[in-house]
């Protein structure tokens, strides 16, 4: 039994910023696995298949469900042993899936980034589908560029430390039709990285993350 499903179409690319652009995942990449497989792990980026929410991630749920679509499905389970996040044990009641870029992401002094995509994330209760960047080298830096979390959401988040963040929620209507996130990052000062959010093309929201450039992330 699915009880949710995250759906990702080819509109995800991440392209840097300026001067001259350059795609750095193309809209291709969800065609076929061997696209998929060529810019993508599976699981996360950092390594292993939990984090601090109630799921396993399993290859066997990310599919190219047709070509250009990328679908990730969370399925009920029982007798999974527990994830262990930050001391504590965290019970598994899903098996779920995840893909991590190859490689990381850093908004250079003068450059910037821009990150979009097309998604149909379901709000479904005791769900969190995630489109997000996080730190390689410690935490934060992290941004949530679209983040639902079963509250019939969608969230913008920027964190500087775990208790200063920036974050906007939104009424995510019409979740059974796809929408298209942007997040443009652009640096400031040599230091500092604004993050403007966007969905269905109107801006939703605007942060600054503090000593955010030149420091890598993972997708």
């Amino acid at each position: 039994m699915i009880s949710a499903a995250l759906l990702l179409p080819s509109l995800l690319s991440a392209a840097s910023l300026p001067k001259r652009a350059t795609t750095l995942i193309p809209k291709t990449a969800f065609d076929s696995t061997a696209n998929l497989e060529q810019y993508f792990v599976y699981n996360y980026p950092w390594g292993g298949t939990t984090h601090n929410g109630g799921a396993r991630m399993d290859k066997d749920h990310v599919k190219i469900s047709t070509p250009g679509t990328l679908t990730i499905t969370a399925q009920p389970v029982r007798g999974q042993p527990p994830a262990t996040h930050a001391g504590k044990q965290i019970p598994i009641n899903y098996l779920s899936g995840a893909v991590g870029a190859r490689q990381h992401f850093t908004v250079p002094s003068g450059g910037g980034l821009i990150f979009s995509g097309s998604f149909q994330a379901t709000t479904t209760r005791g769900t969190w589908p995630a489109f997000w960047l996080t730190a390689v080298n410690g935490w934060p830096p992290e941004i949530d560029m679209a983040e639902w979390k079963g509250s019939g959401k969608i969230s913008f988040n920027t964190f500087n430390t775990s208790s200063v963040l920036s974050w906007k929620d939104v009424t995510y209507s019409n979740p059974s039709q796809f929408h298209d996130i942007k997040c443009e990052l652009r640096d400031v000062n040599g230091r500092d990285t604004q993050v403007k959010f966007y969905m269905d093309g109107a801006p939703q929201a605007t942060h600054v993350g503090k000593d955010y450039t030149g420091k890598p992330f993972y997708l």
